[in-house]
């Protein structure tokens, strides 16, 4: 697994994020030989492919954009928690992710945060244009090669289908079910160039989508190096997630029991050890692992979302739950152990430096005080249970629907003795028990959007000082969408902004 890791930093493909930006060919293909390869090393081999495709996996940990707050896919994740009502910052700290608690970050088109997403799933984007063009070309003399250049074709179009998804929901308009989304979404850009193109509409966008996933489903089967890889079950997963988005409620309904089908949910023991066993969590469908030596002690995950990591952030502002969230829940249910209503945290030894706020998390656990590794979660079964709850109720199959989520709720809560209430006040039970489940996994701001719900944190234990009092936020707020960077609206003629 070590030297696995390693080939990712040799091999790792170094790529510009813009859409429209001209640019010659040396700016995202690197020839120094100890950080990136020439193109043409790159499709000279199966396993060259493959390496291009690890470094795609690293770079969702491990790639800083901007600065270390801006740490791969988890800082997008906690980016997206911080624009909600249930991660709560009980103070302004050392003002990591302040600017997106207030609602700031996405009116300001020269703002860091703003572009650090585009710029992210963009420039995965480019590599995973480059697999996929490339991909078919590169040399197979035996049946393993063939298998390898297979897979890293099928990632390839899996990356693009994850990238746009959420590259569409941060900054084009909510998808609306059943009817024809002819509002504006991103560029679909799937050759490796630079040449300006316009914004596709939300209904293309997803288009694209499906059909990427249709791509990678017919290549990639159960096997995969490692859990941060997509494998057929991962496809499921996704394609779940989006249909679940589109309101097409039957397809998210097979697919997530599909995805679900080998990964049980964890025990409740499991549970509170604190998200750091990937590898061994049958639970976990995807996610990332970092190693010792590829992490970045300020810029990983853990230095931001757990307890116990010893960094100014952790200490002087530890993340918190929505209390009046956690009080909907009774003491049995596991999930409510990982939040201490106190701050206290008595179990984990905090020096006195740490301050205490109540209601604080220890759901991530880093691997101690001067190691802020933690396993980050893309996907996890328990997902796959609440979108099939949820769609099954909302098709009018309430029983059908009880039936899954009494299972799911019975696994965290062994005192749960099923759903009792009905209609939408039982499809409100399903997404408050999503909110506690996903609770720092990036999920709050999509569902909303989603959900075309408005954000209300009042009444609960936000301080209208780290808000800058952006307490409730209307549905029909221009700030749900994130205006197109600056940076891509200069090198792109054919961009139109969002309205401010």
């Amino acid at each position: 697994m070590k030297n696995i890791a390693k080939k990712y930093i040799k091999w790792v493909v170094v790529l510009s994020a813009l859409t429209g930006m001209v640019s010659c060919q040396s700016d995202y293909l690197e020839t120094n030989p100890t950080t990136a390869v020439s193109e043409e090393a790159a499709y000279s081999s199966a396993a060259n492919l493959m390496a291009i495709v690890n470094g795609m996996h690293r770079d969702m940990y491990y790639r800083q954009n901007d600065n270390q707050g801006q740490n791969g896919q988890g800082g997008i994740m906690i980016m997206m928690d911080a624009l909600g009502e249930d991660l709560v910052f009980p103070s302004t700290g050392n003002g990591w992710y302040i600017s997106t608690v207030r609602w700031q970050d996405q009116v300001n088109d020269n703002a860091a945060n703003d572009f650090y997403p585009y710029q992210f799933y963009y420039a995965l984007i480019r590599n995973a244009n480059m697999v996929i063009t490339n991909g078919p070309s590169v040399p197979a003399p035996n049946d393993a090669d063939v298998a390898t250049i297979k897979t890293a074709i099928g990632e390839a179009y899996a990356f693009r289908a994850f990238c746009y998804y959420m590259l569409v929901q941060i900054y084009g308009k909510r998808y609306v079910p059943g009817v024809n989304n002819t509002q504006l979404g991103v560029p679909i850009r799937l050759v490796a160039n630079e040449i300006p193109l316009a914004r596709n509409t939300v209904e293309e966008v997803y288009t694209q989508i499906n059909k990427d996933l249709d791509e990678a489903a017919v290549r990639l089967g159960n096997s995969r190096l490692t859990k941060s890889h997509f494998n057929d079950k991962v496809i499921l997963g996704l394609r779940a997630r989006v249909a679940l988005t589109q309101g097409k409620y039957a397809l998210a309904i097979t697919a997530a029991q599909s995805a679900r089908s080998d990964a049980p949910l964890m025990s409740n023991a499991v549970y509170l050890s604190g998200f750091n066993n990937l590898a061994s969590n049958g639970e976990w469908m995807w996610g990332a692992t970092i190693l010792a030596d590829q992490g970045d002690t300020f810029s990983n995950f853990g230095a931001y979302m757990s307890r116990n990591f010893n960094s100014t952030n952790i200490r002087q502002a530890p993340k918190a739950i929505n209390n009046k969230l956690f009080q909907l829940f009774p003491s049995t249910d596991v999930r409510t152990k990982n939040f201490d209503p106190t701050g206290a945290h008595t179990n984990l030894g905090l020096p006195t430096t740490y301050s205490k706020f109540p209601y604080t998390g220890q759901k991530f656990l880093a691997v101690s005080q001067s190691d802020s590794r933690v396993d980050v979660p893309y996907m996890r079964s328990a997902e796959m249970y609440l979108i099939e709850a949820e769609a099954l109720a909302r098709s009018g199959n309430e029983a059908g629907s009880k039936a899954v989520f009494d299972v799911f709720a019975k696994n965290r809560n062994p005192s749960y003795t099923g759903a009792t209430t009905t209609g939408a006040a039982y499809i409100t039970e399903i997404l408050n028990s999503r909110r506690l489940e996903f609770w720092g996994e990036g999920f709050r701001f999509l569902d909303l959007k989603r959900l075309n719900l408005g954000l209300d944190r009042t009444g609960a234990n936000h301080s209208s000082v780290v808000t800058n009092n952006v307490m409730t936020v209307a549905n029909t707020d221009l700030r749900w969408e994130f205006l197109i960077p600056r940076a891509e609206i200069n090198a792109n003629t054919l961009i139109v902004q969002n309205p401010l």
